[in-house]
């Protein structure tokens, strides 16, 4: 997927960790996740990880598994490298994207919804010192806003396409509302994105789609 060098393909300076420090956090396991709860109805797709990942199509091997039942991606120690991990059906249209985000070292976490080829709205949820989230397609922002996210700690990302209209939730608060008219159907994807500051060690779990 073709994107320009913006959310976790932006240039981000976060200072690198000595590698025994470095090695340390790449291994340490995140605290426990919170339980999956599924809306009544709604639902199109839902995945905890407990079953493995069946569901998902990585773009590159090596990176992406599941460890203590969530899903981990791991990127080398290098900058400006990326991954992405496909789910669902290239026929949604109008959906909420719901997870639960655990960022060991790195800033850049989030997704891609309405994602097909070259195209799809990308959310990057940036910690560190940028605390703020991003939304773009391809070249063009969407807009920035403030939103805290703690590291080593989950945090919850909700992201909602109806229309041309985007909305994004973090951590329960209402961040981003913007309008878009450039894409119109896809599939979701979660991302793993080293930066500047070339580390990159995430895990996601309860990740859940619903009609809207």
């Amino acid at each position: 997927m073709r994107m320009r060098r913006y959310g976790w393909l932006a240039i981000l300076g976060a200072p690198l960790l000595c590698g025994g420090a470095m090695d340390m956090l790449r291994d340490a396991s995140p605290p426990p996740p919170p339980r999956l709860e599924l809306p009544a109805r709604g639902v199109l797709f839902a995945d905890d990880f407990s079953h493995g990942l069946g569901a998902w199509h990585p773009d590159r091997p090596g990176v992406w598994s599941i460890r203590r039942g969530t899903l981990r991606a791991d990127l080398p120690d290098q900058r400006q490298l990326r991954s992405l991990a496909w789910a669902g059906d290239s026929t949604w249209t109008n959906y909420a994207l719901d997870f639960d985000v655990c960022m060991m070292r790195g800033v850049d976490k989030g997704a891609v919804v309405r994602a097909g080829e070259g195209a799809g709205v990308g959310i990057d949820v940036r910690g560190g010192a940028y605390q703020d989230v991003v939304a773009y397609v391809r070249e063009w922002p969407l807009g920035k806003a403030r939103a805290i996210t703690a590291d080593a700690a989950w945090n919850h990302v909700r992201i909602e396409v109806v229309g041309d209209r985007l909305r994004v939730w973090v951590n329960g608060d209402l961040r981003l509302d913007r309008e878009q008219g450039r894409v119109h159907e896809g599939r979701i994807a979660l991302a793993a994105y080293t930066g500047g500051g070339g580390q990159c060690t995430v895990y996601y779990d309860n990740v859940v789609v619903t009609a809207r």
